[in-house]
């Protein structure tokens, strides 16, 4: 199998390199330091679990020179899906499975305004991983783990010839029952934290131990909720509660990376958080004041950061 990694952050560098380690043709989408240091010297990855390293059967940053790929993960941020779609749409074939990973409840939906839906599939991951210098990944946090399916839920004979793939490759992998579901139950949680966190700078302990803070992000979450149950998503208190017992369970100094991206003036997943919230409650005639004070507060950073 031909596999493209497209995008060698935290995520795609963890993953594509344990798909590389597991004896499997792939190709790495750098740029910059961080791909000649890929190209000069592999890539390194440095895990709580065991630390490793790998050549890629080739790193560039020209998609001419890639071979149409079986499967194409991608590991760039949300924001970046639709452009990254456009660049892929001439080398991907029919059977080309295309599989996001970002955090965010509309990948899939941006993805098929570019690619043939028959192309893409559903799917999140959970890692805590970084890029510590060029040419190296640091994973700290989390037992790595890969949630994907079909669009519609089936149990084709490409979703379970990809989980036989994230098997050998030791790469812990769920097909649920519903990933539309699980995507919003892990957008419910990163999207209530991270840009409260941007707007507050501070991390999630801070937020915590203020009583005004912490019912601003029972509020956001809520809200999240509105609009899920509004677009037929079964989220349910149960979900909520146990996004809750994780952001009291996180150590602290814990930020999360668009937070990080917010604080650090660079571009952020603003629009497919909060923003997405936002439109989608007008769209639905609902009201969902906290998402909207939270992304009104920030949308002028956000702005300057994407001109800079």
């Amino acid at each position: 199998m031909k596999i493209l990694i497209f995008g060698i952050g935290g995520v795609g560098g963890y993953f594509g390199g344990k798909l590389a380690r597991a004896g499997y043709d792939v190709t790495m989408i750098a740029r910059g330091k961080h791909l000649e240091a890929i190209k000069k010297n592999g890539l390194e990855v440095e895990s709580i679990n065991a630390n490793f390293k790998v050549k890629p059967d080739l790193a560039t940053d020209n998609l001419a020179e890639v071979p149409t790929p079986d499967l194409v993960i991608l590991g760039v941020k949300s924001w970046q899906i639709q452009e990254v779609a456009k660049q892929l749409k001439p080398i991907i074939s029919a059977e080309t499975m295309v599989l996001p990973l970002q955090n965010g409840a509309n990948n899939v939906e941006k993805l098929q305004e570019i690619l043939p839906k028959k192309n893409i599939l559903a799917g999140l991951c959970h890692i805590v991983s970084f890029v510590e210098k060029p040419g190296k990944i640091k994973h700290v946090s989390f037992e790595p783990r890969i949630t994907f399916g079909e669009i519609d839920n089936s149990n084709s004979e490409r979703i379970k010839q990809l989980k036989k793939v994230f098997y050998k490759a030791k790469i812990t992998n769920f097909i649920p029952e519903n990933i539309q579901l699980e995507i919003w139950k892990k957008f419910l949680f990163i999207a209530t934290i991270s840009s409260l966190g941007g707007l507050t700078r501070v991390s999630i302990d801070k937020i915590r131990e203020s009583e005004y803070l912490y019912n601003l992000l029972q509020k956001t979450a809520q809200e999240i909720k509105l609009i899920a149950n509004a677009k037929g998503i079964p989220l349910a208190a149960e979900h909520l509660e146990k996004a809750f017992e994780i952001i009291q369970n996180q150590p602290p100094g814990t930020t999360a990376s668009t937070q990080r991206d917010i604080m650090a003036g660079r571009p952020s997943e603003l629009e497919n958080f909060n923003g997405f919230i936002v439109k989608e409650a007008e769209k639905l005639g609902i009201v969902t004041p906290v998402n909207k004070m939270i992304y009104e507060c920030l949308l002028p950073m956000e702005s300057e950061a994407r001109n800079n």
